[in-house]
C-alpha cells in the first residue's frame, strides 16, 4: 500500500472511531436519563460502541503511522538529553 493511501485509510478509520466513541458516549448519557429508555437487551451497546470506536481509532493510528510520533514525544519529554536519552529524569 502506498504511503499516501495508508495515511488516508488511517485517517478515515480514526474518524470513524472518533464518531463511534462520541456516539457511544452520547447514547450512554441519553440512556441514563429517565425519559430515554433503551430496551434491556440494547442497554450494553452504547458502552460497547465506545470500546469498538477506541479499537478502530487505534487501528487507524497504526496504519497511518501516528503512534510513532506520540511515542517519540513521550521519549523526548521523559528522558534526559545529557545521556542521549537512555536515563530517565529523577523527579
Amino acid at each position: 500500500m502506498k504511503r499516501k493511501t495508508a495515511v488516508a485509510l488511517g485517517n478515515t478509520l480514526m474518524g470513524i472511531g472518533l464518531v463511534s466513541m462520541v456516539g457511544g458516549v452520547a447514547f450512554t448519557v441519553l440512556g441514563m436519563m429517565k425519559d430515554f429508555v433503551l430496551a434491556g437487551s440494547l442497554a450494553h451497546l452504547p458502552v460497547m460502541g465506545i470500546f469498538v470506536g477506541a479499537l478502530i481509532w487505534l487501528v487507524g493510528a497504526r496504519i497511518s503511522g501516528r503512534e510513532r510520533v506520540a511515542e517519540r514525544y513521550w521519549w523526548i519529554k521523559h528522558c534526559d538529553r545529557n545521556n542521549n536519552g537512555y536515563r530517565h529524569k529523577h523527579l
